[in-house]
């Protein structure tokens, strides 16, 4: 079991909300997010660019750019919120290792005295 698991921030239950904003960062972030969007506006602008029925969209893509703005505005603040999350676990994991690693470093100090005793007494023989 990994130090500082017992932790609250590592082991209490996350909401609803939390588990959504740590799933769309997974998505977002993944290349297949990116594929599928690219493709997915190059869709939209040929349909809208080279239709023979009326565009619902033409050019500049009005409609494209404020969806887009739409899913910027709602994204980033998401990300952000699932970031800031894994940041606070960052810190209380850094601050176990922290404290593990001045435990072995007194245990190591002690180690290296009693080698220190142990030498001495075999040089005074």
């Amino acid at each position: 079991m990994e130090k500082g698991a017992n932790h609250p921030v590592l082991t209490h239950k996350r909401t609803i909300g939390q588990k959504s904003a740590d799933a769309l960062t997974r998505l977002a972030g993944s290349w297949t997010f990116i594929i599928v969007f690219i493709i997915f506006l190059l869709i939209w602008m040929a349909i809208n660019a080279w239709a023979a029925i009326e565009k619902w969209d033409p050019y500049p893509f009005i409609l494209l750019n404020l969806v887009l703005s739409c899913i910027a505005a709602l994204q980033a603040p998401i990300i952000l919120m699932s970031q800031n999350r894994e940041a606070q676990r960052d810190r209380i994991r850094a601050e176990y290792d922290y404290k593990v690693n001045v435990k072995a470093e007194k245990e190591i100090e002690n180690i290296q005295k009693q080698l220190d005793k142990i030498e001495r007494k075999i040089n005074s023989k």
